[in-house]
């Protein structure tokens, strides 16, 4: 790979290397460890967490909910405030513009763009797009994590380059984005971090009380070495008796710390801002190697970390050769991957399942490794923010269809309040999605040729297409029955309007026909007239009524009189129906 298309520099994400940046070199674990090409070293690792969860409500009815402005106002008790919005990095005077703003921003197609950055319409005083529907807010106070992968070995430290909430406009989606690397990692256990890190909660435990899967433990560590929080993925009691009272899963403590003041939806005690998660309880991740050699690599390793598998001692492919045989078609985007190709081409493996995104390159190369203008930076930025809109997208879409799932769950057919409050929710989800289709839902974002390929791998994999189809299908079927609900009902009203207009025709006609007043009441007292009028009135409401409760039999009898095909005998079986009971 000769030249990289780049785009350095997220003006939101703020991934910039003067953060509190992975560049210091990691603690590895000494105890054993499976072997993954022995001697083989990651010379620069990273990894993006990336966790979409919905938000639940915090009005009912109202439809635009702006959760993060209670972000910085809840004062928590175990983290106290510690979320800041994310200001625009790209500053009022050019001169302090640059260049890896610029190369990201020209990545995106015009729409992307606006959708990512805005116009500036607070600025200028101009009528535009205006601001960015995504609103960033950051922790800082965690610096650092120690984890220790198994029990009996010495922890790993990473440094943590950002921890960030993204949140959207009009759409009840946040997305933690947790980025953590280091240097000189040994593969295998570099694969083994990248397996247990990412988990919201254990699979299960074993006989020795140890969680399955998960890192024995992990603590997140302020600047000064204090320790903020530690996992307790080994308190089996916590977690069964969650699911047990709730019928819904908590998270470990460490995320609890990390989301904090966004407690789960069932916590105890309540918060006014809560989520609950959308997928399984492993988060998408992004993964950078650099290598020295990525010749090495055995095929055994890039399914493993592609596919989140152990790395093992034992030779070969950790699943069956057939079942793998389009591992490589399915998964793999080896635009810049030719092993046997010399000079200064930087060979580079891509591999992307939808959950997991993978790069492995060569750390001899500055274009690979360069946090400005190489791989690395496209990596940390515009490739990130790909991932972020297909994540985003899904989490948005799997909302939408929890809601839908949850508004038939509260209907009561028998019960005319929840009709009418399922009738206002279709309503409102339909012109949720309306607007989530114009202002979100992208099929393109960006013209590079890499970019927009894996922007649709992405998309693939995670069937972005079938499931915005399906929920649009199931939103289009509910506002169809509305639909013909609604004409149903208005039929039926026309109907008993038109019955009841056939039957006062009688005596307009009548009355009409004589030309006069059948009683003189002109000269009686204005009590006797009133009584007089109150008495008609009475008969003639009791009329009325009596004649829209018998209206579909009634109707029935005018439909038999006016076809010709029926004889004086069905019609008076027909009028003989309208005075008996069930008669409708």
């Amino acid at each position: 790979m000769t030249t990289v298309e780049t785009a350095a520099g997220h003006r939101m994400s703020g991934h910039d290397a003067s953060s509190h940046d992975a560049a210091t070199t990691a603690r590895v674990a000494s105890g054993p460890a499976p072997e993954a090409a022995p001697g083989l070293v990651v010379r620069q690792f990273r990894q993006i967490v990336t966790w979409p969860l919905q938000l639940m409500p915090l009005k009912e009815g109202a439809q635009i909910q702006n959760h993060w402005e209670l972000l910085t106002e809840i004062d928590d008790p175990l983290v106290g405030r510690p979320w800041a919005e994310l200001k625009d990095e790209f500053p009022v005077d050019p001169a302090g513009f640059q260049e890896r703003h610029y190369r990201e921003f020209v990545g995106f197609l015009p729409r992307a763009q606006r959708f990512l950055y805005g116009e500036r319409a607070s600025r200028s005083g101009r009528t535009s797009y205006g601001d960015s529907p995504i609103r960033i807010y950051r922790r800082d106070d965690i610096r650092r994590v120690r984890t220790w992968l198994r029990r009996g070995t010495a922890p790993i430290e990473l440094a943590v380059a950002h921890a960030d909430l993204y949140f959207f406009y009009d759409v009840d989606v946040v997305v933690l984005v947790f980025e953590l690397g280091g240097e000189d990692l040994p593969l295998a256990v570099a694969q083994e971090f990248v397996y247990r890190f990412a988990r919201a909660y254990p699979s299960g435990w074993s006989d020795t009380g140890e969680a399955e899967n998960c890192p024995a433990r992990v603590e997140w560590l302020a600047a000064d070495g204090a320790v903020l929080a530690v996992s307790d993925y080994d308190d089996r009691p916590k977690f069964t008796a969650s699911v047990c009272r709730n019928i819904a899963p908590t998270v470990a403590a460490h995320w609890d710390f990390l989301l904090r003041p966004l407690r789960i939806n069932h916590a105890d005690p309540p918060g006014p801002l809560r989520y609950r998660p959308l997928e399984y309880y492993r988060m998408p991740s992004m993964v950078y190697l650099a290598v020295d050699d990525p010749g090495r690599m055995s095929q055994s390793d890039l399914v493993r970390l592609t596919l989140g598998v152990l790395p093992d001692r034992r030779p070969g492919l950790p699943y069956a050769a057939r079942f793998l045989a389009d591992f490589d078609q399915k998964y793999a985007y080896d635009r810049y991957h030719d092993p046997g190709r010399g000079g200064d081409w930087c060979d580079t493996r891509i591999t992307c399942t939808g959950h997991t995104f993978v790069v492995v390159g060569d750390a001899r190369h500055p274009v690979f490794t360069d946090a400005e203008r190489g791989f690395l930076a496209q990596f940390r930025h515009q490739i990130f923010m790909l991932g972020l809109v297909a994540h985003f997208h899904r989490a948005a879409l799997l909302m939408l269809s929890e809601r839908l799932m949850s508004m038939i769950t509260r209907l009561d057919i028998d019960d005319p309040a929840t009709v009418r409050s399922f009738r206002r929710d279709i309503r409102q989800t339909q012109e949720i999605f309306l607007r989530f289709t114009h202002r979100y839902w992208f099929s393109e974002l960006s013209d590079q040729a890499m970019a927009r390929d894996l922007f649709h791998r992405w998309a693939d994999h995670l069937a972005l297409e079938r499931l915005y189809a399906d929920v649009r299908a199931q939103i289009s079927d509910m506002s169809t029955y509305l639909d013909s609900d609604m004409l149903r009902r208005q039929s039926t009203t026309i109907v008993r309007l038109t019955v009841v207009t056939m039957m006062s025709i009688l005596g307009t006609v009548t009355t009409g026909f004589l030309g006069m007043n059948l009683f003189a009441h002109a000269e009686e007292p204005s009590l006797t007239k009133l009584a007089i009028f109150s008495t008609v009135l009475a008969g003639i409401t009791l009329m009325t009524y009596l004649v829209l409760r018998r209206s579909q039999a009634l109707a029935r009898f005018f439909e038999s009189v006016a076809d010709t095909r029926t004889t004086l005998g069905d019609q008076g079986r027909t009028l003989r129906d309208v005075f008996r009971r069930g008669g409708d």
